[in-house]
């Protein structure tokens, strides 16, 4: 099939079954899992995966296609992204055959539901710093510790979670990647509200859980390296979203405030001209970057610049939205509020926007890096988080 009729192929069927905004149960997670199960046997879920593993086995070109196509509907995939986007990306890369045959085809039809557990109270920027703690018990590993800002996570039936293994080698060294049973009785989820009452992210806390160590990803004490290759996918992914307005019926998007301000004011056309260019220019970046994916050529640390220009747009755009809707936008009520809300996370989630310079400047325009005092010190000795 040629590109122009993979695309109306692809229309047509997500004209048929993609769901409507007010139908029974659309934000339901039954309702998200139903609608994946028929996304894969249709053959829109896992795209450009390996065949091997379920995935579809085409090309950047077939993926592009379909989500140009997508952007027009509003697709109940939230709970899947971050599988989709970060750990199942991950387990492919990194993980054994036993773990891609094991976890990758159920996460494709919508089976399973992944959170990503990197970030702690006291590991935020300086991941490398958590303090979470897995000790080896002949083939299983006994987890302990906390976790925080985990999307998700709530419904997670798995998690991939980057431990601390070893406390004498500097801290980098000392991780090992994991992947957890979130339904494990020693696994606590409570949600974390904002003061909205909302709650988009969640803390959790690990008492004696157990791990058989066949669901070690990579190495012992190499899951730094590990984390690296799922901060690379959360970055692409996170910047293909292409701002809070990717799709044109969301409140925050281009079409919808064009619909909702008085456009025949110079100084409010120019700041929606502002946000066209801004989200055209990352567009096409992520297309560049796609096709040289496709081409054999991994973006690497650009995707960190990716990442970074999602959260300037996504925070100008609130900003915007903000400002051109009035103090109403952010009452609870105003299909604003909840995308205005979300908008700071875009510059913490997969890095910070300054952690995002440093990667750039560093790694891609080669400026000298700034100094590090601690890659050298075992992490007993460091002072860092609540350990001190």
């Amino acid at each position: 099939m040629n590109l122009a009729d993979y695309r109306r192929a692809a229309r047509a069927w997500l004209r048929d079954n993609a769901p409507s905004a007010d139908s029974p149960d659309a934000g339901g997670v039954t309702h998200a899992k139903s609608f994946m199960a028929k996304l894969y046997d249709a053959g829109y879920s896992g795209i450009t995966w390996p065949k091997r593993w379920g995935g579809q086995g085409l090309t950047e070109a077939e993926e592009r296609a379909f989500a140009a196509e997508a952007r027009d509907f509003t697709l109940p995939t939230y709970v899947f992204s971050i599988g989709l986007g970060m750990t199942g990306p991950t387990i492919l890369d990194r993980g054994t055959d036993a773990q891609r045959e094991r976890f990758i085809r159920p996460l494709l039809r919508g089976e399973e539901i992944w959170c990503q557990l990197f970030s702690e109270p006291g590991a935020g920027s300086d991941v490398a710093g958590l303090q979470t703690r897995a000790v080896r018990d002949g083939d299983t590993w006994i987890v302990n510790g906390q976790k925080v800002w985990t999307s998700v996570a709530h419904y997670a039936d798995w998690g991939l979670l980057l431990t601390r293994t070893n406390v004498d080698v500097p801290k980098h060294k000392g991780l090992t990647m994991f992947v957890i049973d979130m339904h494990h009785p020693g696994v606590t989820v409570r949600p974390l509200k904002d003061m909205t009452g909302r709650a988009n992210f969640n803390e959790v806390f690990f008492d004696n859980v157990p791990i058989p160590d066949e669901h070690r990803v990579g190495e012992v004490d190499d899951g730094w390296s590990v984390a690296v290759t799922t901060l690379l996918h959360e970055r692409l992914s996170i910047s293909a979203g292409v701002g809070m307005g990717g799709s044109k019926d969301h409140p925050a998007s281009l079409a919808a405030l064009r619909q909702s301000v008085d456009t025949s004011d110079p100084l409010v056309r120019d700041q929606l001209v502002e946000l066209y260019i801004r989200s055209r220019a990352l567009a096409l970046f992520n297309q560049r970057l796609a096709q040289e994916t496709e081409a054999g050529v991994f973006p690497g640390a650009r995707g960190g610049a990716a990442k970074l220009l999602l959260a300037e747009l996504t925070l100008f755009q609130a900003d915007l939205a903000t400002q051109l809707v009035g103090p109403e936008s952010v009452l609870a009520d105003h299909p604003l509020a909840q995308a205005i809300s979300l908008a700071p996370g875009y510059a913490l989630g997969g890095g910070t926007n300054e952690i995002m310079r440093n990667i750039v400047g560093e790694r891609v325009l080669g400026l000298p890096p700034e100094p590090r005092v601690d890659k050298t010190v075992p992490f007993k000795d460091l002072k860092v988080g609540t350990q001190g």
